[in-house]
C-alpha cells in the first residue's frame, strides 16, 4: 500500500477499543466502579443511572459485560448467573464476597451472594473516582440506598 492511498490514523477501526451505545457505556461504567467484594443488582445499576430498569441493564451486561467484572452485577435473589455459575463463584471466593452457602439438603445446588452483606450502595468509592468535573459530593448523595 502506498503512503498516498494509507487511510489517515484516526479513521482507522481499532478493534481493541469497542464502541458502545451511551447508555452501554454508563452501565458498564457503574460495574467497574463496583469495589471488589460487593455487588449491586441490575435494578440498583439503573436507579443509580436513574434511567432505564433491570431489564436494560440486564441486556447490556449480557451483549457488553464482558468488558467489565460482570459478576458484580446480580440478580435481587443472589442467584449467580446461570451458565456462569462457576466462573462467578471463583471470582467471589477471590475478592471474598460475602456467600450463603448451600444447605446439605441442597447438595447440588451453588451458593448464592449473601446479599445483606455483599449490596453495594454506591457510596464513598464512586465519589473517589469520579475524574470529571462533577461535584463528588453531590454524585454521593445521588447514590441509590441499598435494598433489602
Amino acid at each position: 500500500m502506498s503512503e498516498e492511498s494509507r487511510p489517515e490514523p484516526e479513521l482507522v477501526d481499532h478493534p481493541d477499543v469497542p464502541e458502545y451505545p451511551e447508555y452501554a457505556e454508563r452501565v458498564l461504567d457503574v460495574a467497574e466502579r463496583i469495589p471488589p467484594g460487593r455487588v449491586m443488582t441490575y435494578g440498583d445499576v439503573a436507579e443509580w443511572l436513574e434511567e432505564g430498569g433491570p431489564r436494560q441493564v440486564g441486556r447490556v451486561m449480557a451483549l457488553y459485560g464482558g468488558a467489565v467484572p460482570w459478576w458484580r452485577v446480580v440478580r435481587s435473589d443472589g442467584v449467580l448467573l446461570p451458565g456462569h455459575e462457576l466462573r462467578a463463584l471463583e471470582a467471589y471466593r477471590a475478592e471474598g464476597t460475602p456467600l450463603r452457602e448451600a444447605g446439605r439438603a441442597s447438595e447440588r445446588s451453588m451458593p448464592r451472594l449473601d446479599m445483606r452483606r455483599a449490596r453495594w450502595d454506591g457510596g464513598a468509592v464512586a465519589a473517589a473516582d469520579v475524574t470529571d468535573t462533577t461535584d463528588a459530593a453531590a454524585v454521593t448523595d445521588a447514590a441509590p440506598e441499598a435494598h433489602t
